[in-house]
């Protein structure tokens, strides 16, 4: 994979959760997904939240009363990928350990995942456009040595 790709990233710590990732992280995981399509870079704020954040955006932005792991917002596609991301640690330390996955592996694939919804990428309406996503996140993942999120 190239990682020439100008990524201008912001990273906000909006809840004092344990173990969040650092910015190199991700950084790293950002960037590794803006190479799926060949966009030219990105401007990407990264915010970790809490429960309460998480449940109140995912409540106004998408109608669903309740913290989700992750939230995109896009704002460009092409040809610079901006928007923001929001992450809501409880949810993702609890699905980790619900899982039996190593805490900074579900973080990567959150955020490879959710870069993935701003470049256009979907799972909620077509099965087919569920598992091409599904197929972009394995590669990016083992590429960053992660394994299979879905396995």
């Amino acid at each position: 994979m190239r990682t020439s790709k100008r990524l201008n990233l912001s990273v906000q710590y909006a809840c004092a959760a344990p173990d969040l990732p650092g910015r190199a992280d991700v950084r790293r995981w950002a960037r590794a997904a803006l190479d799926v399509d060949g966009a030219r870079g990105g401007q990407i704020t990264v915010r970790f939240v809490d429960a309460d954040e998480g449940q109140t955006l995912n409540r106004d932005y998408r109608g669903k009363d309740y913290a989700t792991n992750v939230l995109s917002f896009p704002y460009e596609i092409e040809p610079v990928v901006c928007g923001d991301l929001v992450i809501c640690a409880g949810v993702v330390a609890r699905e980790a350990a619900e899982q039996g996955k190593p805490l900074a592996a579900h973080y990567a694939h959150l955020i490879v995942h959710g870069m993935l919804h701003l470049q256009g990428y979907d799972h909620e309406e077509d099965e087919a456009e569920a598992r091409a996503m599904e197929d972009c996140e394995r590669a990016v993942l083992a590429a960053l040595g992660y394994p299979d999120p879905y396995a």
